[in-house]
């Protein structure tokens, strides 16, 4: 990839993968992140994404793989300094139904919730999410038929009864 390719490849994607890593990981700050330091580690190698053939699944793979690193990372760090008393700044709630949604892709498995994405999200097939994951295509069926399951329960609306057999 030429430096004006590799540019136009970037004005195109950034967006895309960012909101696909925020779906990913539910945090906005670490998906800019991981996603901007994805480009980073392309850039070094942009003479070989093209033979490669799937950049934006490159970069996808490695900004997942950094957010889970920095998950474990930070992870590590709060279990060894221990949880802190101090007290937590107040942030304005986003709209509700964002926060529904949100809660209810936290409250799933990472594996579903990665899937779910790279499924609805990214359009891709199970065969590529098995490609790019490295599951077997049917542990992908299986994320998202229970991803699918966790959330139609999860966002069913409590005030909504079911109509009663007639």
């Amino acid at each position: 990839m030429t430096v004006e390719e590799f540019e136009e490849f970037y004005a195109q994607a950034v967006a895309r993968l960012t909101g696909q890593l925020y779906v990913m990981t539910g945090d906005l700050q670490e998906a800019q992140d991981v996603v901007q330091e994805a480009f980073v580690k392309a850039w070094v190698r942009r003479g070989r994404l093209e033979r490669d053939g799937q950049p934006e699944a490159w970069i996808r793979t490695v900004a997942w793989r950094l957010a889970v690193s920095r998950w474990r990372f930070r992870r590590r760090s709060a279990d060894a300094w221990g949880r802190g008393s101090g007290a937590a700044e107040h942030v304005a709630p986003p709209d509700p139904d964002h926060v529904v949604l949100v809660d209810a892709l936290r409250e799933l498995p990472a594996q579903q919730r990665r899937t779910l994405t790279l499924h609805y999200l990214c359009d891709l097939t199970v065969e590529q999410i098995a490609g790019e994951t490295g599951l077997s295509t049917s542990t992908i069926k299986t994320h998202l038929v229970r991803g699918r399951a966790a959330l139609a329960h999860r966002l069913r609306d409590p005030r909504i009864e079911e109509a009663p057999d007639v």
